[in-house]
């Protein structure tokens, strides 16, 4: 019996986009249910990682306390953060009352410098934008959250518990020990490259939080530890949240400092520049010489991650399109798209799956 020819390239590789698309709009439609999953597979790799770090780094941690104490670090830091951002909030909102007086004039000299005579002040803008009509689509919002959010934990809390499992499904679904070895050694690459994106976006994060924290304590702007948090924070949204952040001690530069417009102009030149080598400079190479993740690919997916998931997938955009590319490689139709989205042509490559200090210093010791 004869063989059957494989299929022409242009077939295979339309069929290969038409799947894309498919898995595009499921994604979409999806959003709500995978969501949530999605962060909750995030939040365990992370704590995965480190009780890893725990067992390899402190001395006479066992394995087993190792999870534990993990999961109360990870519990501890958002709990900080969270208090952090409460705790500063308040007085921060609460300054907001002696800045009244201030955007005014503000807002005055700005109508006068363009022509309009009569300014419009901070209260008749809030009354034209009649802000009661925001308000239950605000409380919407912020139940739509704390539900997210429950069923974060939740999921989190059965992916923990079902973890000793997992050992013992890769070896039913896969008996043999070749396939199940070459499954193991990708699920360990996604597994690192998730990690390494923790890392980079927290060193990058700190970078940038630091340097804008000293140049606003030289400028002598209120809330300068609040507004390098919040710095920090959105620096885990890859490109755009940095910049974002940075733009917003300027603007209250503005208010603080009335009589001058130099706090604010040195503030905004500071703080881009900042951004501008962290950003284009230290955050390419990190991610060239440890994700394997073309810039270009990096800015792309953030803008097409967050078309589909909002917010949470701009957060995991990164980590999404690095399992996303080392899958497409396994299979010789789609082999192509993987190789365009690495950033050296070589999506299965040794760097992505390089053990890193930790784990080496463990293997040397057995």
């Amino acid at each position: 019996m004869p063989t059957r020819a494989p299929p022409p390239v242009t077939t295979r590789n339309a069929v290969v986009f038409l799947a894309v698309i498919a898995g595009g709009a499921a994604l979409y439609w999806m959003q709500d249910i995978l969501t949530p999953l999605a962060l909750a597979v995030f939040l365990a790799v992370m704590i995965d990682s480190f009780a890893r770090v725990l067992t390899a780094r402190v001395p006479g941690v066992p394995a087993r306390v190792a999870l534990p104490a993990a999961v109360v670090i990870s519990v501890l830091l958002f709990g900080a953060s969270f208090w952090v951002v409460i705790e500063n909030g308040r007085d921060f909102f609460d300054q907001l009352k002696d800045y009244a007086p201030r955007l005014n004039d503000i807002i005055a000299r700005a109508a006068h410098a363009v022509g309009i005579h009569v300014a419009p002040t901070v209260g008749g803008l809030i009354n034209e934008l009649n802000p009661q009509r925001y308000i239950g689509q605000a409380a919407q919002s912020f139940g739509n959250f704390a539900s997210s959010a429950v069923l974060v934990l939740i999921y989190l809390g059965f992916i923990i518990a079902s973890r000793r499992g997992f050992a013992r499904k890769i070896v039913s679904l896969f008996p043999q020990h070749a396939e199940r070895e070459q499954n193991m050694k990708l699920f360990q690459r996604i597994r690192d490259g998730v990690e390494q994106y923790l890392w980079i976006q927290t060193v990058t994060g700190l970078m940038i939080a630091v340097a804008a924290w000293v140049v606003m304590m030289l400028v002598r702007l209120d809330n300068a530890f609040f507004w390098a948090f919040l710095i920090f924070l959105a620096a885990y949204i890859p490109i755009l949240g940095g910049a974002i952040g940075c733009f917003m001690p300027p603007l209250f530069a503005l208010v603080q400092f009335p009589d001058s417009f130099w706090p604010a102009i040195i503030l905004f030149l500071a703080l881009q520049g900042i951004f501008f080598v962290v950003g284009n400079v230290v955050l390419p190479r990190m991610q060239g010489d440890s994700l394997n993740m073309d810039p270009t690919v990096v800015l792309l997916s953030l803008a097409v991650w967050g078309a589909l998931w909002g917010v949470p997938g701009m957060f995991l955009s990164t980590p999404l399109t690095v399992a996303v590319m080392l899958i497409l490689a396994q299979f010789e139709g789609s082999r192509w798209i993987a190789i365009l989205l690495s950033e050296d042509g070589d999506p299965e490559g040794e760097r992505l799956g390089a053990a890193k200090p930790h784990e080496a210093a463990r293997s040397r010791k057995k």
